[in-house]
This record gives C-alpha cells, structure tokens and sequence, in this order.
C-alpha cells in the first residue's frame, strides 16, 4: 500500500522546490506534473500543433514518453528520449502550457499515468489538482498558497539567475493570466480540497514551508 502526499497550487509559489527538499529528505518518489504538461506543450509546439487540433494533439498523445530520472539529488525530465529538463521552463512554455494543460484530451491522458506512477511507491505529488482529482484519498493534502506580488517576485529572480530575459511586469502579468486560466478552467480546474491544509508561503522561508509540511507527513505516518 502506497503512501501519497498531494501538493496543489498556483503557479509561483514554491511547490517543485518544496517538494524535491521533501522527497529527498522523507525518500519519497517525486512526481512533476507541471513538468508532465509542460512536455506535452513543449512537443505540441515542436510540431507546431494548436490546442484546438484535437485529432493531431491524440496522436501526439498516444506517442509521447516522459519518464523522471534521478541524477544525483537532481530529478531530471526526459521526453521521448530526450532530457528537457532545463528547455520546458522557457518563457515559451510558461506561457503557453496552460493553453494546452486545461484540454479535457490532454489531461484525461495524462491523469492515469500519474496514478500509475503512484502504484507502488510512497509518493509526493504536485500540481494543480493532485488532491482533487488524481488522488482524491491521498494521506496528506496541502494547499500552498502566496500572494500573487510575491509569485512574481520569486519568479523574476528565477528568470534573472538563468538568464531569461522578462520584466517583473511581464512576470506579474504572466501569473495573473495563468491563474485565471487555472481558476476559470472548465476541466478540473484549480481548487482547495475540501480536506486539504492550506499553507500561505508569502512571508514564509522554503525552510519554514518544509518544515511545516514534513511535520504533518511525519505525524500522519506515524
């Protein structure tokens, strides 16, 4: 029997560098799902395929791999043999994954393979409807949260230490969009689970946040 740990939230606020600190420390199995989606607009965009072909976006689906491999303490993303790692957090994808992650084809696709990749192991999971949807019975479910100034902040100091060329307004602007997509979305759509602990990240170190939610796994493990 498995153990889960459901992550859900907006865009910005901490949840991958949260939870890879808290796999590795708890030995969990991480899995991405924003990476997950990312791939899938990554490679739709590669071959130049719109979010409203549906019939070419099947075929895509029906042929892509993504699978997560551990390089040291880092977890890399590997699409259809390939290691993206670094090229699916382009501002390109950040802005267009949304657009393809909201589509009914995309995520009735990707929903059993993150269920299967939580069969056998002690997982962590995070996304935007990990409690919601793909785990409705997961052990722990947080809601991480933060002030939408803050998401942008983060994300812009993220942006200048690799390099990426953005403004703070364009970052803000970004976050603001990409929330409303998420929030407004007619399938399964970002929400609170109903028993999820929200955790508010704004005035919080990622140590606190860790700290926080490793406490409340350890409890419920026992």
């Amino acid at each position: 029997m498995s153990f889960v740990v459901a992550i859900d939230g907006p865009a910005g606020t901490g949840k991958g560098t949260v939870t890879k600190i808290i796999a590795e420390d708890l030995q969990l199995v991480y899995i991405d799902t924003g990476a997950m989606y990312r791939c899938v607009a990554l490679e739709a965009i590669k071959k130049q395929i719109e979010p409203m072909e549906s019939q070419r976006l099947l075929e895509l689906l029906d042929n892509i791999e993504i699978v997560f491999k551990k390089n040291g303490t880092t977890q890399e993303t590997w699409l259809n043999g390939e290691n993206v790692s670094e090229e699916i957090r382009s501002t390109t994808i950040d802005t267009n994954v949304d657009k393809f992650a909201a589509l009914k084809c995309v995520r009735s696709k990707m929903t059993p393979l993150q269920r299967k990749m939580g069969e056998n192991s002690n997982i962590i999971i995070e996304g935007r409807d990990c409690g919601t949807v793909i785990f409705p019975n997961a052990d722990v479910k947080v809601y991480l949260d933060c002030s939408m100034e803050e998401r942008a902040n983060r994300r812009y100091k993220q942006y200048l230490e690799k390099g990426i060329k953005a403004t703070y307004e364009e970052v803000l602007e970004n976050i603001k969009q990409r929330y409303k997509i998420e929030t407004q979305r007619e399938v399964t759509p970002l929400k609170k689970a109903e028993d999820a602990i929200l955790v508010d990240s704004t005035n919080l170190t990622i140590e606190e946040v860790v700290k926080k939610i490793e406490d409340m796994i350890k409890e419920k493990m026992g």
